[in-house]
């Protein structure tokens, strides 16, 4: 069907006002054009939709079914009139698990003291990259390679490795630092698709995990505090997501975490050097 928004204003503008000649002059167009764009959307719909009385005009029986569709089309289209107004003032940060741990707060305070043309909005999305195939995301924070054929990054700084255990774990509850080998031991739960563990963390060992899968980091936290397994973690998940019943120690020998930033290789974004820079300064720090 051949119908336009223009057709679709103007229809709800008469339904709304009940005259063609007040929708006329709220449109800023002659009440002939208004008739003419009414009658190209009854043509395409196949139907009256308006009946002209003495004092105005009525809705049929397929006007009243049709107008409230039409609404819902005009507020979709408006929201993303906005959107593009607004993608050139806003630059969204995209993460899956935990953003920059300790680091977020400061990064979102020293941004909107210093760049009031552009903000900075956190947007969190399961995913291997935040977000950002997906388009919902400028920027995201990633902890694994991304395809380097159609995105670009970056590694802003390296998060320490954190094993998570239940609180009343018997074995680890008065544990400071543990090792890599004593949590081959144990059964991993890990997220295969956005995490950073997997068995290529043993590889070379004289004993690998066994390991359970999950799906996102709220179901990886009610696993490990029910005691059904461990799990392995940047530093960031445990500022990001501290959770009664669940206990995070340090890795003695655990390989540091790189986080990059990444984003389209096509993609020109206003603050993104700024954000790069901002974000390398703040892991930079003690």
């Amino acid at each position: 069907m051949d119908w336009s928004l223009r057709e679709l204003r103007f229809f709800v503008t008469v339904a709304e006002t009940g005259s063609f000649t007040e929708a006329a002059a709220r449109l800023h167009v002659s009440q002939a054009a208004v008739s003419r764009t009414i009658a190209g959307l009854e043509k395409t719909v196949g139907d009256k939709l308006l009946w002209r009385v003495p004092r105005g005009c009525e809705l049929t029986s397929t006007g009243l079914q049709v107008l409230p569709q039409a609404r819902k089309v005009l507020a979709e289209a408006d929201r993303f009139t906005g959107f593009l107004a607004s993608r050139h003032h806003v630059l969204r940060l995209g993460y899956a698990w935990a953003a920059l741990g300790r680091h977020t707060a400061q990064l979102q305070r020293s941004w909107a003291e210093r760049h009031e043309s552009v903000e900075l909005e956190l947007v969190r999305h399961n995913s291997p990259t935040a977000g950002l195939a997906e388009g919902l995301c400028d920027v995201a924070i990633v902890r694994k390679q991304v395809d380097e054929k159609r995105f670009d990054s970056v590694v802003v700084g390296l998060e320490r490795r954190l094993v998570a255990f239940a609180s009343d774990d018997p074995r680890w509850s008065r544990r400071r630092m543990l090792s890599m080998a004593e949590i081959a031991e144990r059964t991993v739960i890990i997220d295969p698709r956005v995490g950073t563990t997997s068995a290529r963390l043993w590889s070379g060992a004289d004993h690998a995990p066994q390991f359970i899968e999950s799906s996102d980091v709220d179901t990886w936290l009610d696993a490990i505090a029910a005691g059904r397994g461990v799990g392995t973690t940047s530093e960031a998940t445990a500022h990001h997501h501290p959770r009664p019943g669940v206990t995070y120690r340090p890795i003695k020998d655990g390989p540091r975490i790189p986080v990059r930033l990444a984003w389209w290789r096509d993609n020109r974004l206003s603050g993104l050097a700024e954000l790069v820079d901002t974000v390398t300064r703040l892991y930079a720090q003690p």
